[in-house]
């Protein structure tokens, strides 16, 4: 790491592109209608972290960063570009978490369906790191995690974790735990990922991508989306 990086952080965003994200949606919303509001959130999430202005903001992609919405981030937010790799999640975390804090002293990565997520939130991840904590994470409500910064990497924290699962808050603080990691916890927030989550979101975030009442998804006679039911 160089001596200009030495106070630097990088923020990195986790997304996959529109058509390949929110799968479980397409019932409520119909396969456009979930690959528009894929679009919202992951735009939200790059706003808030360029407006947190804590240092380069970089969106990592999936399958790789080929997508033209992709292309079309990098353009509107002036952020780069970097490719997830193969790899399960944790895989794809670990690999890009060595790569940030090769080049900074900390690194926040933040997932990219997150509508309470906001620049003041990414600057108290920010602080916690900057004050020595060596993991700041970002609960959510579905027992996983919205956002995870290190000063440094360890494998463990990644490593045959549930992806997906509620367990996965759970055993990254244990696995925190054996490494006598000093950690700090934010405020709990909720993500995008079920038909009923989509009740909750802001109405700037609904706009193009909710159908109107009769039309494709599985809605009630009302109009509204059924209830059927992190980043991580």
């Amino acid at each position: 790491m160089t001596a200009s990086a030495a106070d630097n952080c990088r923020v990195m965003v986790f997304a996959r592109a529109p058509g390949e994200a929110k799968t479980r949606l397409i019932p409520a919303l119909g396969a456009a209608g979930a690959a528009a509001l894929h679009r919202r959130l992951v735009m939200h999430c790059l706003r808030a972290a360029t407006d947190a202005q804590l240092g380069p903001v970089e969106l990592w992609c999936a399958p790789d960063a080929g997508d033209p919405f992709f292309r079309e981030c990098e353009r509107r937010f002036g952020v780069s570009l970097r490719s997830q790799g193969q790899g399960d999640l944790g895989t794809r975390m670990q690999g890009a978490f060595d790569a940030a804090l090769a080049r900074a002293s900390r690194a926040i990565l933040v997932g990219s369906d997150i509508p309470a997520l906001s620049a003041q939130y990414l600057r108290e991840a920010d602080r916690a790191l900057a004050g020595g904590d060596d993991v700041v994470i970002g609960p959510a409500e579905d027992g996983g995690y919205v956002l995870v910064g290190l000063l440094r990497c360890d494998p463990e924290l990644f490593r045959g974790i549930p992806w997906g699962g509620p367990e996965v808050l759970s055993q990254t603080r244990r696995r925190l735990a054996a490494l006598s990691w000093r950690s700090r916890e934010l405020s709990v927030l909720w993500d995008v990922d079920r038909p009923e989550d989509l009740g909750r979101l802001p109405e700037e975030m609904r706009e193009g991508s909710m159908p109107a009442a009769g039309g494709a998804g599985d809605r009630s006679e009302s109009g509204t989306p059924r209830n059927r039911g992190g980043l991580w």
